[in-house]
């Protein structure tokens, strides 16, 4: 019997950093976070995630895009199953979709942190393209009028904050009318 290991290609182990840096990121933001913590969650060393990116910005960056990746993906998925082609029922479809994916809450807490960090220019680049392209898949897939989808991302800012917040554990009235309407898994 062959005593074989299949070795991860670089494309694999990239993945499995970037999963491990999205937890890191969302624990301790941009700012906190050291490339050498990511490397150590993910079982390589330092100069191997060197390898594959080139500086922790680069990193939080790949990660932005692997998250607005899953989000679009989410819609599609959802577009999809939406009970009607009108814009009302593919936006509450997507919203729907929204709020089961925040449940991951590093997911979450990372979009947070890259707003946080938009100040550094190849960040803020970053998170702008992401909404720029959630924005316009949204437009596409729902034919929704530009208020209906600014309504739809502030609903989804909203939730971002209540959920990080953890505002649906708070028993009080201003944690209830916040909470008015919210959809939460």
């Amino acid at each position: 019997m062959s005593d074989t290991r299949q070795l991860s290609t670089a494309d694999e182990r990239r993945a499995a950093v970037l999963r491990t840096a999205i937890g890191a990121f969302a624990a301790k933001g941009y700012y906190g976070t050291t490339t050498s913590e990511v490397a150590k969650a993910a079982g390589i060393s330092q100069a191997y995630v060197y390898r594959l990116f080139p500086d922790k910005e680069s990193l939080f960056v790949a990660v932005i895009e692997h998250c607005s990746v899953r989000m679009r993906e989410a819609f599609a998925e959802a577009g999809a199953k939406a009970t009607g082609s009108d814009p009302a029922a593919v936006l509450y479809a997507l919203g729907d979709a929204y709020a089961r994916l925040i449940v991951d809450r590093d997911l979450l807490l990372v979009l947070m942190q890259a707003t946080c960090a938009a100040s550094e220019p190849a960040i803020g680049n970053a998170i702008r393209a992401c909404y720029a392209k959630e924005v316009e898949y949204v437009r596409a897939i729902s034919g929704a009028s530009e208020e209906e989808i600014q309504e739809f991302f502030s609903r989804g800012f909203l939730c971002n904050t209540l959920v990080a917040m953890s505002v649906d554990t708070v028993d009080a009235p201003w944690a209830h009318t916040l909470m008015a309407g919210i959809r939460h898994y």
